[in-house]
This record gives structure tokens, C-alpha cells and sequence, in this order.
């Protein structure tokens, strides 16, 4: 089995890796795109993460634009480096090892063994480039979860979730290209979640990453603290729990359709779940063991925070 990860490397993302991993899944490879912040600070992310947790796995830089439209990110959330904190913040990193992230997948999805699975954790830019110039690689994506859009409403507009909301087009051209796409939304995510209780046992966990994951962790679920709220979404690691244990959740078909328009509604995703009214063309996973998925997401983070 193949496993790639496409990411735009914020905390949550990280979290998602860590929960791969402690899965026991060997990750192929990483292809980095835009998304929280520019991608030059997503190459920084990443680097100082391989540093601190002793990543082995290959990274690539993929797409820094979205395939139409201006560059979007989550900096007025998340911070210029994306990657909220209350103290220890990532090393500096090296160079990292890798190079272009299209020739890197391309060359994945000729040589690894199937059935070759992808956890996209940011904008789709990068699967939609593949397809456009790779549509006979493309095609041999066997599972394509990511975590974004929404069924019911946005994070970033009222209408829009951010990683649809980042690059439409993307999506759109994935969808037309019929890979098979599972979409963990926001409305699934949001039963997930982390509060300020949850950091403690990861920085009494013991070992020399506790504090970094620990405050970092404090710093994500800070976001929600400091808008009145108790508790937050756990996000990219939750599509991870999906991805390596599809036991805890339940998947439903549908068809999924994306508003690429300029308006109020832009990023929208349209889920219709009636097979009278439409075609199906993808899937999204409607629920889930909350409590299991977050102890899976707790266990993991613990799980390197001991080391």
C-alpha cells in the first residue's frame, strides 16, 4: 500500500502526520502546498518540524497559487507563521529532502504499490494539477480523502470553508476528473474536539517534544478560547483518524458539485444526497465515533510527545 500526504503543514497538520504514523502507516512522501500561510512559510513549517520529530520521509514543494483567483491564506487566524502558540514555537530547519511535488507524485503513482492512497489536508491544487497534465496518473488514485469543504456552512465566509474557499477551481477540476474523492467536512470535524484540559497530560507526557506539542496544541485551542468559545475543532487530524481507521466513521455518497463563481458563495460545496436528483460523483464520511477518533488524535500526539 502507498500513502501520500498533501499538506499546507499548520498544528493540525502536523497532528495528522502523527497520527499516520502512529498507525504504523510508512508515508511515502509529502507534498507541500499553500493554504495557512504562503509557501514559503510552509517550506519553514515543514523544515522545522522534520527537524524537531526526525521526519524521514521525502517533502516536496508543490503549487504556491491557487489554479484561478488571488492567493488566500489563514494568516488573520492562525498567525503570520500559521502555527499558533503560548510558548516553544518550531526549530529552523534545513534543507529539505525533496524536490518539485508534481514529478515526485507523478513518479509515486507510476512505481507504488496499490492500492495508493492520498490525505489531502489543504487546498486541492496540487491533486488538480495531476490531473490536468497526468489525467492517465491521476487515475490510478485508489483513495483521495480530504479534509475540507462543508455541508452545511463556512468557516472562512459564511459560505465557504477555507481549503475549498483557497482554491475552488481545484476542487472542481477533481471532481470533474472522477477521482475518488472522500470529503471530511467542517460540520464532521466540528464533533471533534479539543479543549484546554487536553494539554496537560501531552506536556507532563515526558519527553524532549513535550513542551513544543504541548504549547502548540494550547496555542491551536486557543484560537476558539479566545473568541468565547470552550472548546476547538480538531480539523486535519480527524480526516487522519478517518483515513487510517474507516471503521469509526460512516460514508455516504453523494454528488458534490463546488460554486467557483466570484460572488458571496464563492467556495461554496453543494452536496446532494439524493440519488433521484442527481449522479453521485464522490463521498463524504456523515459520522463518526467522536470520543474514539479523539482519543486515536490524543494517543498519537502522547505517543511523540513521550519519546
Amino acid at each position: 500500500m502507498g500513502i501520500w500526504i498533501d499538506t499546507d503543514m499548520g498544528f493540525d497538520d502536523i497532528a495528522a502526520i502523527l497520527v499516520v504514523m502512529h498507525a504504523g502507516l510508512k508515508i511515502d512522501g509529502v507534498s507541500l502546498v499553500f493554504g495557512n500561510t504562503p509557501l514559503d512559510q510552509v517550506l519553514r513549517n515543514t523544515a522545522g518540524a522534520t527537524k524537531a520529530f526526525g521526519w524521514r520521509f521525502p517533502v516536496h514543494a508543490g503549487r504556491a497559487k491557487p489554479v484561478m483567483g488571488t492567493l488566500q491564506t489563514a494568516q488573520e487566524i492562525l498567525g503570520e507563521t500559521g502555527i499558533p502558540t503560548s510558548g516553544l514555537t518550531l526549530p529552523e530547519g534545513g534543507d529539505l529532502p525533496g524536490g518539485d511535488a508534481f514529478s515526485a507524485l507523478c513518479t509515486w503513482l507510476e512505481t507504488a504499490t496499490a492500492p495508493r492512497r492520498i490525505l489531502a489536508l489543504g487546498p486541492l491544487t496540487n491533486i488538480a494539477a495531476l490531473a490536468l497534465a497526468r489525467p492517465d496518473l491521476a487515475a490510478r488514485i485508489d483513495d483521495l480523502t480530504w479534509m475540507g469543504g462543508g455541508l452545511t456552512r463556512g468557516n472562512h465566509t459564511a459560505s465557504a470553508e477555507f481549503n475549498a474557499l483557497a482554491d475552488p477551481e481545484a476542487v472542481a477540476i477533481v471532481l470533474a476528473h472522477g477521482l475518488p474523492l472522500r470529503m471530511v467536512d467542517l460540520d464532521l470535524c466540528r464533533r471533534v474536539l479539543a479543549t484546554p484540559d487536553d494539554v496537560l497530560p501531552i506536556r507532563e507526557a515526558g519527553g524532549q517534544n513535550a513542551t513544543l506539542i504541548a504549547d502548540m496544541l494550547a496555542g491551536f485551542i486557543d484560537i476558539a478560547v479566545s473568541r468565547g468559545r470552550p472548546a476547538m475543532a480538531l480539523y486535519d487530524p480527524v480526516a487522519a483518524a478517518a483515513f487510517v481507521r474507516g471503521d469509526l466513521v460512516t460514508v455516504q455518497k453523494a454528488r458534490i458539485d463546488m460554486e467557483c463563481g466570484n460572488g458571496l458563495t464563492r467556495g461554496r460545496t453543494i452536496v446532494e444526497t439524493r440519488s433521484s436528483h442527481a449522479v453521485f460523483n464522490a463521498e463524504f464520511v456523515a459520522d463518526c465515533n467522536a470520543a474514539a477518533i479523539k482519543a486515536i488524535v490524543g494517543s498519537a500526539l502522547h505517543w511523540e510527545a513521550a519519546k
